[in-house]
């Protein structure tokens, strides 16, 4: 596969899940919300700041496209390798922390305000493992991009 193709392809996945995310926070999220409140009347009070919070937890996320986009637009210019990209995944990494600390504390002040259960918590759980998860990786392909543009300088200084 060419590069062109490549980026292509890289472009179209973010654009995918760009939209998506749209879908989930913008249609499933509210609809799964006023389906549970039509179906638990007791809990309405609670659809309006759930909503909030799980609104607010897309904002991280939206901004990891923008520096995924920000890093295929270097692989195009065939600077796969380097610094800024190191810069980007190390952002996604620390983005994707605070999303998570974010999520997972506003569970815990959610249930400490009576507006959360706690097997909700423990569900939760498992998004807090997969962002932790998420930031591992993007600390990793920082560690290793930012190595492979070490060796990169090292080898243009060597001709």
């Amino acid at each position: 596969m060419d590069l062109k193709v490549l980026v292509r392809w890289l472009r179209a996945v973010i654009i995918g899940v760009g939209v998506c995310g749209l879908v989930a926070y913008g249609v499933v999220c509210p609809v799964c919300g006023l389906k549970i409140v039509e179906d638990h009347p007791d809990v309405s009070g609670w659809f309006v700041p759930w909503l909030v919070f799980i609104l607010i937890t897309a904002i991280p996320c939206y901004a990891v496209l923008i520096y995924c986009w920000k890093i295929v637009s270097n692989i195009a210019k065939g600077k796969a390798f380097s610094y800024d990209n190191a810069k980007y995944f190390s952002v996604m990494s620390y983005l994707a922390l605070g999303d998570i600390a974010f999520f997972f504390v506003g569970n815990v002040v959610l249930l400490l305000v009576n507006m959360n259960h706690p097997a909700v918590i423990v569900a939760s759980l498992i998004i807090v493992f997969i962002g932790i998860a998420v930031a591992v990786v993007f600390a990793t392909l920082s560690h290793l991009v930012r190595k492979a543009a070490d060796l990169q300088q090292e080898n243009d200084l060597t001709v």
